[in-house]
């Protein structure tokens, strides 16, 4: 049998102690085990591991003795307690030994929780748990986290006190990174307000938050156009160092500063701020500040450094974009 959505969810957190197994399938490795972790501590409870109530099973040691899964169903612990059989990393090869298991199972045996990668919805595993009566199958997909994952990644973390920006970038930020790594940044930034009991903004979100290459041209733009000569240059620096070359830095600055020109000259048009919600607010205040006629001249300024990039000229790369950004963050003619 197979659970789709919310019902999945709340399936891992109070799952039937009566049905005989569990499969979790996914292509994210994090995910699974999330989901395996929280389906084993609703089933033993978080002390059942170290009370030896838990069998774990090897993919590996299972495929060398077909007899480990259904000897781990009906083991007697040594302490009371409900016990349960995790089968890690299986795969279609094992359709068969765990349908043996399944169908051997009785009242007052260990459920099993067999885990899986990406398996495919013709294969074996996928075709034994959701062709079974009673068993159970939910497929994890790479989806960005939804409202309500959001909310319980939060809460775990203890982030019960969050602004309305920091709030709005969460979601940004749940679209744009990886799961799994989604989740590391909850949970770093929970470390980093543990004990303190103001509100999570969107600046410490900022800075618990993974830096891509394009996340840090974007930051060095705004810094350029914002006059932070400091920030600007450290980010500069840290992007050479990570590969990016004179000529991106100048193809980004160029398409900031169109950006913002087009917002300068018609302000209540339709011009896209790619970014989301705190790069349109922050374009939109550069924008005002500049006005039409200075980004037009930073714009002549950027298009002439790109040029003489593009050109035999033998003068040092990033010299010239460094000065072309001191020029533009010291110009006075706004």
């Amino acid at each position: 049998m197979q659970i789709k959505g919310r019902d999945a969810a709340a399936w891992l957190k109070r799952p039937d102690p009566a049905a005989p197994g569990l499969l979790i399938s996914g292509e994210d490795p994090m995910r699974v085990a999330r989901a395996r972790a929280d389906v084993v501590v609703a089933l033993v409870g978080p002390e059942g591991e170290a009370e030896m109530r838990l069998t774990r099973i090897a993919a590996a040691d299972l495929r060398k003795d077909a007899a480990l899964l259904s000897d781990a169903t009906r083991a007697i612990g040594f302490f009371p307690g409900p016990r349960a059989v995790v089968v890690e990393d299986a795969t279609d090869g094992l359709a068969e030994v765990i349908g043996a298991a399944l169908a051997d199972w009785q009242p007052g045996d260990a459920p099993v929780v067999v885990t899986a990668g990406a398996v495919t919805a013709k294969g074996a595993l996928r075709k034994l748990f959701e062709g079974h009566k009673t068993a159970r199958a939910i497929t994890l997909y790479d989806d960005p986290p939804g409202p309500e994952e959001i909310a319980a990644l939060t809460a775990a973390a203890g982030l019960r006190q969050i602004d309305p920006e920091a709030r709005s970038d969460i979601a940004e930020l749940a679209r744009s990174l990886d799961p799994g790594d989604f989740r590391q940044t909850i949970e770093k930034l929970g470390l980093f307000k543990l004990g303190d009991s103001a509100p999570v903004t969107a600046a410490e979100l900022r800075a618990c938050a993974p830096q891509s290459q394009e996340a840090e041209v974007d930051d060095l733009c705004e810094s350029v156009m914002d006059r932070r000569e400091a920030a600007m240059i450290a980010i500069l620096h840290r992007l050479y160092a990570q590969g990016t070359t004179p000529v991106a830095v100048c193809i980004a600055l160029g398409r900031h500063v169109r950006i913002l020109h087009a917002l300068a000259a018609d302000p209540g048009g339709r011009v896209r701020v790619p970014g989301g919600f705190r790069r349109q607010e922050v374009a939109q205040r550069q924008a005002r500040d500049w006005r039409v006629a200075a980004l037009g001249w930073v714009l002549g300024q950027v298009v002439d450094t790109d040029l003489q990039l593009r050109s035999v000229d033998t003068a040092p790369q990033k010299a010239l974009v460094e000065r072309l950004l001191l020029r533009i963050a010291r110009y006075r003619g706004r």
